[in-house]
């Protein structure tokens, strides 16, 4: 007979078995969602494709800026990639993140994966400028995000309030009226960047709450052959608003008085801007391959090139390699277009990780306490593996 409060007699009570990992609780090598295999499944083709094509537009985007103030038709396609290009990646990033928890494993590893990269980059990029622009006196500050690295910031945050997401009754109205009420609010500054954390945050909550057959719906051949003449409509309509319409918009980093409009512009903006960038994201998604693709294993490393490709980008803008004026033509706008696409494929290839892991995935095991379950499960397979022993022996 047992004793009650010791069901398994003098024997330890048998502990729960390792999880694997998380969906969506990044690592370097795959920012978005774990390697091969994650609890048995192959990984989805399709969304490593859609990281890949979505990285190689922020490169595009990024190398566009100093040439688009010269191209109505450069600003107007400008404009449209930004309207997606970033809620496509977010809202992946939100999908793969439904199952985030506060177990340690996971922590440590959204620590490691995004906390120290953050540090990392916001040091690495004011230390780069002062030596390629010549800029001794550049500051460093980890309160404000240097260039690219406000995506590490506003991915921490949001991954450390999954729990409430996924617990709150009605998650995206929420998340809507938070980027509204930020729109509204110049008062919150430039600390973390968190007008962008605010007003980019309806994407990430929307992935979490979307299922797989959302993202079948818009992978229909009526859906894909409906997205060229919304393609085609949205250039058009960009290239119209290009004299008419601040693109500052687009960056989701200031509050609607900070751009000179009167503040009730923010909340409609907000709800503007994000029904538009659902229905491209949805367009995009829509020609996204989802088959295995030669660039389908390039979409695990898609946080090198993301972090990387603006040290080029910055180095040109220091450098002067813009100002070329052969570069502003239409040969040279897509001589650029083609240069960055190749450099962030280049950045997010296997020997480029091996080269840079040591800032994008660290090994910190001596920074971190053993939890009680493994340093259990550790002696009793030390204890399993002696006993085997003698009995060999024996």
């Amino acid at each position: 007979m047992t004793n009650s409060l010791r069901p398994n007699g003098d024997r330890r009570a048998p502990l729960p078995p390792a999880q694997s990992p998380a969906d969506g609780v990044p690592s370097p090598r795959s920012p978005l969602s774990t390697q091969k295999k994650q609890n048995g499944k192959q990984r989805d083709a399709f969304f490593d494709n859609a990281k890949y094509l979505a990285i190689v537009l922020v490169a595009m985007g990024h190398a566009w800026e100093p040439l688009k103030s010269d191209s109505r038709i450069l600003e107007a396609a400008y404009q449209v990639v930004y309207a997606f290009h970033m809620p496509a990646f977010i809202l992946i990033s939100g999908y793969f993140s439904r199952s985030f928890d506060m177990r340690p494993d996971r922590l440590k590893r959204l620590i490691t994966g995004v906390a120290v990269p953050y540090i990392i980059f916001e040091t690495a990029y004011p230390l780069f400028k002062r030596v390629i622009d010549n800029d001794p006196h550049q500051e460093i500050s980890l309160l404000d995000p240097w260039y690219l690295t406000w995506f590490l910031v506003a991915l921490f945050i949001w991954r450390l309030t999954t729990p409430i997401w996924n617990l709150v009754r009605w998650p995206l109205p929420l998340a809507l009226g938070l980027a509204m009420l930020a729109t509204v609010t110049p008062e919150i500054g430039d600390d973390l960047d968190l007008q962008r954390v605010l007003q980019f945050l309806p994407f990430f909550v929307l992935g979490l709450v979307m299922k797989p057959e959302h993202f079948h719906m818009v992978r229909r051949r009526s859906v894909r052959i409906a997205s060229v003449p919304v393609f085609a409509v949205a250039l058009a309509f960009s290239w119209w608003a290009v004299p008419r319409m601040n693109t500052a918009w687009f960056y989701h980093r200031d509050a609607a008085q900070e751009l000179g409009a009167p503040w009730w512009t923010g909340p409609v903006m907000v709800l503007a801007m994000f029904g538009c960038s659902l229905v491209l994201t949805a367009c995009f998604f829509a020609w996204v391959p989802r088959r295995h693709m030669w660039f389908t294993a390039l979409g695990a490393g898609t946080l090198y090139g993301y972090l990387l490709h603006g040290f080029l980008v910055k180095a040109g803008d220091y450098q002067g390699w813009f100002e070329a004026s052969w570069l502003h033509r239409p040969a040279g706008e897509i001589l650029v277009t083609v240069l960055a696409a190749a450099v962030v494929t280049a950045l997010c290839t296997k020997p480029v990780q091996r080269g840079f892991r040591f800032a994008m995935e660290p090994k910190m095991e001596w920074a971190f306490k053993k939890d009680a379950a493994q340093l259990a499960r550790e002696r009793q397979s030390g204890e399993r593996r002696e006993r085997e022993r003698e009995k060999v022996n024996a």
